[in-house]
């Protein structure tokens, strides 16, 4: 919609939005619209990217322009999806765009990725109306693998760079101070990265906030801390694992839910994305009877309703996703949808997981 980023405003793309989003009300469908899912604009990137303080400014901006365009229509609005995705894997670990891999850039970015979400609230608020405004971050819970202090100091550091360095700050509570003094202590942050009045700023008044969760981990000391799968991805995960390589464990995703509502006392949390990787495709019939994904769900929300009867201000659940799509790096081998694609036709078949979910929601209404 801003090709360049900051300058001249791209109305047929505004207009493309604008007419899928009366389609959507037509059919019944309330809007959650996302103004950032890693698309930073090229001519951003070329110019620095996250790394820089300008690129905050610039989002800010292309949030208002958006709500100028959709604020009558849509009534719920996350600023980003995932900044230490964006962060940690794209200027960390370099598997995601644009490849870097240096802490001072990774914090850097973390840093004015939130700015420019606190900088989008602050413009939202006053233009939207009665309109709900958050955030969507992952995490990844952690619990050490024995109860060696060792072991427990690892899972806290682990926790820090991983959870707190996005949740306190956007919650009030700015930067974790251990982290601070280690990355300080260790090079890895520049003291005039954060100016006056920017922890402020990130911490904006929230309707909500979004939790994208798949799984935990467990951390030993002296073991690389790492987000990495616990087993390789491929076709045939053993039972407790998605074909991610991630374990299942819906008890995590109730005790971190319980967690947030105990540690920062938010307005409402609202599960953003939950979901797994089966690549189940369909029998001799046209069947996808994926019916490892429907005990996944099932399991998982199960355990949101479970926190939320036990007082948990749980707003939302959201499958994540509709369809097989795009997993980024992992391409389209991965196949996280309630529809079956098949890429080379574009044939979509719903699973049965599709069907289980549809009556799921008509169970719950």
């Amino acid at each position: 919609m801003i090709p360049d980023g900051d300058g001249e405003v791209n109305r047929d793309g505004l207009h493309f939005y604008r007419r899928l989003v009366v389609g959507m009300r037509e059919r019944g469908i309330e809007p959650w619209l996302t103004l950032y899912h890693w698309d930073l604009p090229q001519a951003l990137q070329d110019r620095g990217g996250w790394v820089r303080r300008e690129t905050a400014a610039a989002f800010a901006r292309y949030a208002s322009v958006v709500a100028d365009t959709l604020g009558d229509l849509v009534g719920h609005w996350i600023t980003h999806n995932e900044p230490w995705v964006a962060a940690y894997l794209g200027h960390l670990y370099g598997s995601h765009a644009p490849g870097q891999q240096d802490w001072p850039a990774t914090l850097a970015a973390a840093h004015h990725i939130l700015l420019s979400h606190g900088m989008a609230v602050a413009d939202l608020r006053p233009n939207l109306g009665r309109a709900r405004i958050g955030i969507a971050l992952d995490c990844r819970p952690a619990r050490a693998r024995t109860d060696s202090p060792a072991d427990i100091e690892a899972t806290r550091h682990f926790e820090g760079f991983r959870n707190r360095w996005f949740f306190d700050p956007v919650l009030g509570g700015g930067y974790p101070d251990d982290m601070m003094q280690i990355f300080t202590r260790e090079n890895r942050l520049d003291q005039d990265l954060i100016h006056r009045g920017d922890m402020d700023t990130i911490a904006a008044d929230l309707d909500f906030i979004g939790l994208n969760y798949y799984t935990t981990v467990s951390v030993a000391a002296g073991e690389e801390e790492s987000d990495d799968p616990e087993l390789p991805p491929g076709p045939e995960p053993p039972d407790g694992y998605t074909e991610m390589g991630w374990a299942i464990d819906p008890a995590g995703l109730e005790a971190y839910l319980h967690h947030l509502h105990r540690r920062y006392r938010p307005p409402s949390l609202v599960v953003t994305e939950n979901g797994a990787s089966f690549s189940t495709g369909p029998d001799d019939e046209g069947v996808v009877d994926d019916i490892r994904r429907i005990r996944y769900l099932d399991d998982h929300l199960k355990a949101v309703l479970r926190a939320r009867a036990a007082g948990v201000p749980v707003g939302g659940y959201f499958v994540w996703s509709l369809l097989d799509n795009l997993e980024w790096t992992l391409g389209f081998d991965q196949r996280f949808g309630l529809v079956w694609v098949d890429h080379q036709s574009q044939e979509r078949i719903p699973k049965e997981s599709y069907r289980w979910y549809r009556a799921t929601i008509e169970d719950l209404r």
